[in-house]
Order: structure tokens, then C-alpha cells, then sequence
């Protein structure tokens, strides 16, 4: 048995969610999770650096800091919990929080300025706070070898869920929404890349109009109707019609990004424009199956898994699928993402590739992360 902690913070950032999983060349197998709220100046702290600013590299050295505290204070609250000490633990993968991700094009720079991708959670001060080797900066080998860096968790959904004679998708759907092709006998190998917003534009929507975080199982989107034209018009943005690789993230969909296209629709109530949120989100997964995949199974995880309304409108978009939530393969939703960090730094230990190069374009598979001893 060798005890793994996956722990991570999506583009969501609704916390910090640590895994222990048991994982060895046989099997991967969750055991327990734990979670952590950001304090809500830190939480503020992270969304400024989501923007240009003053000071910033004062201000992300200093948060850099603050987010591994976080990280550390969840996954001990995890050991503390499961009753095991820091020595019970092989290592923690730590995807730490992205500010950042511009793997194509920085905004400001000559064309041919590198593009790059940034993760925060100091590894040094999770190491010390913890006791527990840490490998973390997953996404940026992957990128020196002319990838995008994400999505990620592609090789781990291979790894964990590639067991049947059919074709599976795997849909998470945090702040944005991920694919994951999963081949069945004589299908090809696997694809996969961002279909573009999950929650966060509803998110972003629900708070600015309600006070709220999140629209909870989508009630507040049931109560409004989709915009046709609105609809129309949010898709034909460019991103859905490149086939991938490709990923994005809050440097592109946000709330500038909706704003705009508002502003040619005056008269859709808040309401509808949060049914029509949901529909752009629902639509572009199910455009993005039927356009690389024949499947009759579709698996979702992340926090899209629960909101009903968002479920039930993928389901009616996608007729001939049975569309569930990888509980329906025993993982909790929530847990998949820190499972799948958990698995990348055991594949890092052992010296196993963690990218698929056709989901995300580097040249090569490479073993990915950065390892920091707690010693």
C-alpha cells in the first residue's frame, strides 16, 4: 500500500480539496477527502491576481506563500482525520492554484513571446508545514515541449477509468469544462481538451446578481429561460470552433467577455441570462462529444455534477447517451481531481508519462512535475 494526497484548487476556487488515495501498479483506490475554505481576503487576494495590477510580484510572492499554508492546513486536517502521520504519506501532488494560463499568446508581449502557465502554493512551505515530500508544477514541462499544459487528467482517467469494450467520455466541469475520449477496443487513442466555460460564467453571473457563490443545483437558471439569440451569439465565439488542442481559462471567459456580448441583448432578464449560461455550458460539451466521439456512456465530475438542471439539460442534448456521475464508477465527483493530482505525482515517483500529447500538443510524453523533499 502506498498512500498518496492529491490536493488541489480549481479555476472555481471554492476551496481546497485534499484526497488520500491508495495507489500501486494494480489499483487506484480513494479513501477519504478533506476540505478547506479560502479565507475571504486571501480568496480576494486571488482573484486580483487573476488581473493585471499594481505590485503584482510582491503580491503574488507574498500569496504564493498563503495559498501552500492553506494547502497544508487541509491536508493535515486530512491526516488528522484518517488518523496517520506524516510518514504514513508517500507524497503529496499539489497542483497548487492557477492565476495565470496564457500558453499561446501573452496579452501585451511580441508574438513571439513564450507563453506560460503559473500555479501557486509555494512547494517548499507545503513540504515544511506538512513533513511530506511534495511534487507539484505539473503543468509546465508540458509546455516547454510546445503543449498547452491542460487538460491534464486524461492519462489518470485512462489510467483509472479505461476498463470497458466501449467508448467512454469523461466530462469534468469545474469553473471551466474538460473532455476526456477514452478509447474502447479499436477505437483510437485518447482525446481530449477544454470545451471552454463550466461554472464560471454562472458563477461570476450569480454573484454579481444574487450575493451568491454559486447557483445551487441550478434553481436560479430553472427560473429564467435561454436567450435563442444570446445563445447564438456566445457561440459563435472562436474558441468552440478550434478542434484542439486547446484549453483557456479566466484570462479569456469572464466577465468582460460576457459583458460585451450583453451588451447587443439589453433586455434579457438576469434570470434568463443565467439559463442561457448554463445552456452555452451544456451545449458545448455535447457539441464537443458528438463532434469527437460515438459513445452511449458519459461520465461527469467536478462541482457541474450537481447542479440538477445543468445534468438534466446535457441529458436531453444527448438522447442516445446515458449521461451519470462517476459515482456511477465509484468515485465521488468531487474527489476526481485531487485523485487524479494524487496520481500524477505517484506517476512522477515512479517515472510513468502524465501527459497525453494528443490531448495537449507537446511534442513528446513526458514524466511531469517538480519534485521538493520535505527533508
Amino acid at each position: 500500500m502506498a498512500y498518496v494526497i492529491g490536493a488541489m484548487s480549481g479555476t472555481s476556487m471554492d476551496g481546497v480539496d485534499a484526497v488520500l488515495v491508495d495507489i500501486t501498479t494494480d489499483h487506484i483506490r480513494p479513501v477519504a477527502a478533506f476540505q478547506l475554505p479560502y479565507p475571504d481576503l486571501l480568496l480576494k487576494q486571488l482573484h486580483e491576481l487573476c488581473q493585471t495590477g499594481n505590485n503584482e510580484l510582491n503580491r503574488c510572492g507574498s500569496v504564493d506563500r498563503a495559498v501552500a499554508t492553506v494547502f497544508a492546513d487541509t491536508v493535515n486536517g486530512l491526516l488528522a482525520e484518517q488518523k496517520l502521520a506524516p510518514s504514513d504519506i508517500l507524497a503529496i501532488g499539489s497542483h497548487g492554484q492557477t492565476v495565470r494560463h496564457y500558453p499561446d499568446q501573452v496579452p501585451g508581449l511580441a508574438d513571439d513571446a513564450p507563453g506560460f502557465t503559473l500555479q501557486i502554493g509555494d512547494p517548499n512551505t507545503l513540504a515544511v508545514l506538512t513533513g511530506i515530500d511534495v511534487v507539484s508544477d505539473f503543468r509546465r514541462k508540458d509546455i516547454a515541449l510546445g503543449g498547452q499544459g491542460a487538460p491534464l487528467v486524461p492519462a489518470y482517467h485512462h489510467a483509472q477509468f479505461s476498463k470497458s469494450e466501449t467508448t467512454r467520455v469523461v466530462i469534468n466541469i469545474g469553473g471551466f469544462a474538460n473532455i476526456t475520449v477514452l478509447p474502447g477496443s479499436n477505437s483510437g487513442g485518447i482525446r481530449g481538451f477544454d470545451t471552454g466555460p463550466g461554472n464560471v460564467l454562472m458563477d461570476a453571473w450569480c454573484l454579481q446578481n444574487c450575493g451568491k457563490a454559486y447557483d445551487e443545483n441550478g434553481d436560479w437558471a430553472a427560473s429564467g429561460k435561454e436567450n435563442p439569440e444570446l445563445l447564438n451569439s456566445m457561440l459563435a465565439d472562436p474558441f468552440f470552433a478550434i478542434t484542439g488542442p486547446k484549453s483557456t481559462g479566466r484570462e479569456y471567459f469572464n466577465l468582460p467577455w460576457l459583458t460585451k456580448r450583453l451588451a447587443r441583448f439589453p433586455d434579457v432578464s438576469p434570470e434568463d441570462v443565467q439559463a442561457t449560461l448554463l445552456a452555452l455550458t451544456a451545449h458545448t460539451i455535447a457539441n464537443a462529444i458528438n463532434d469527437v466521439a460515438d459513445t452511449a456512456e458519459c461520465y461527469i465530475c467536478g462541482g457541474g455534477a450537481f447542479n440538477r438542471v445543468l445534468m438534466n439539460k446535457l441529458q436531453s442534448l444527448l438522447p442516445n447517451v446515458t449521461v451519470s456521475s462517476t459515482l456511477a464508477l465509484g468515485i465521488h465527483p468531487q474527489w476526481v481531481e485531487g485523485v487524479a493530482f494524487a496520481w500524477l505525482a505517484w506517476a512522477h515517483i515512479n517515472c510513468v508519462p502524465g501527459n497525453v500529447p494528443a490531448v495537449t500538443g507537446a511534442s513528446r510524453e513526458a514524466v511531469l512535475g517538480t519534485f521538493t523533499p520535505a527533508s
